[in-house]
């Protein structure tokens, strides 16, 4: 790095906390570390940014223990604003820093595109064609525990015996048997993953701090159910999702992963009615107004199935199937029942 490339993240550093604030807005402080779930400022807590000097470290240095990728707070920037020219981060941490352009490049400074971090999304679809699929599987086991018997049309889902487990940035690495799930685009393209770490008998999620991570982009994308058709049901979580497919088999369904996702997730093209599964928190009331404005304005449909409890793998699993199927016919569109619904047998 140059003398003057240096300086800038010299300067970065001394408001790492403010860098972090304004690029990982997503994040929060953590002790003496800013946490995110990584460097593009998806939500969660893979990625610690250290904030202060220590024995560890500089501040500004960061780590992602989900993808093994690291860095200072100009590869913040530019991961973050997605610049490929040297030049254009320096112009962005300048104005940052209320700082006066530079007339000139930092000496010694290649024009072309700076070197990156590992590709998360690279990342995620090397996880995921490591893994295999969930048939015989402690993944099979941990969904059929949760109540859910429509396990057709999973591809999305694996189960890989060995995936790897890091508690923070600076703890071990812990290989654990994982449900990983692909989160595609609406071309069908990974564009990140969610990895859920499981007891090996598959009895319910490992007994460790986050259970649940995704890496990767996922913005607008989502773990898929079915192919796109002109009526669909969108949620946030993977079990919600499944347990209302268990009753409605023949819908295509996605899961977002999280409310904040839920509320951007795309629509494809030709949609003409959009089921939200809901979750009953705030957040998901939140997701629910966006999802309603955002498909009412394109034209869309837009029909709430609620939950008596907090979701629909909790009704599912405190209720049964019979009074779950009661529960969502009552909410579908009359044309909806005969043409998706599971009857009774």
């Amino acid at each position: 790095m140059s003398d003057a490339a240096h300086e800038l993240g010299r300067r970065l550093s001394r408001q790492a906390e403010a860098v972090c604030r304004h690029y990982l807005s997503a994040g929060r402080r953590q002790g003496h570390y800013w946490q995110v779930g990584d460097v593009r400022n998806t939500p969660g807590r893979s990625m610690f940014v250290r904030l202060r000097d220590s024995a560890k470290g500089p501040a500004g240095k960061w780590t992602d223990a989900a993808t093994g990728e690291h860095g200072d707070l100009l590869d913040v920037i530019r991961e973050n604003r997605g610049l490929s020219i040297f030049a254009d981060v320096v112009a962005e941490a300048e104005t940052f820093l209320r700082l006066p352009q530079s007339r000139r490049e930092p000496e010694g400074v290649d024009r072309r595109a700076a070197p990156t971090s590992a590709n998360p999304v690279i990342s995620a679809q090397r996880l995921f064609a490591a893994a295999k699929p969930i048939p015989g599987t402690i993944v099979e086991t941990y969904l059929r525990n949760r109540g859910i018997t429509a396990l057709h049309e999973t591809g999305s889902l694996r189960f890989h015996p060995r995936c790897f487990y890091r508690p923070d940035a600076h703890g071990p690495i812990q290989p654990l048997p994982a449900m990983v799930a692909a989160v595609t685009d609406l071309r069908g393209r990974i564009m990140g993953v969610q990895r859920t770490w499981l007891t090996p008998d598959g009895a319910g999620k490992a007994v460790i701090t986050t259970p649940r991570r995704a890496m990767g982009h996922l913005l607008e994308h989502a773990v898929r159910f079915g192919g796109a058709d002109d009526v669909m049901a969108v949620g946030e979580g993977i079990e919600t999702i499944l347990s209302v497919r268990t009753l409605l088999p023949n819908l295509p369904m996605a899961a977002a992963l999280s409310a904040a996702h839920l509320a951007v997730i795309a629509f494809p093209p030709g949609l003409r009615r959009l089921y939200i599964v809901r979750d009953n928190d705030p957040a998901g009331d939140r997701a629910r107004d966006s999802l309603i404005s955002r498909a009412n304005a394109a034209g869309i449909e837009a029909v709430v199935l609620s939950p008596a409890l907090g979701d629909f793998n909790e009704d599912l699993r405190a209720f049964g199937v019979d009074a779950l199927r009661v529960e969502l016919r009552c909410q579908l569109a009359p044309e909806d029942v005969s043409r998706f619904m599971m009857l009774s047998p």
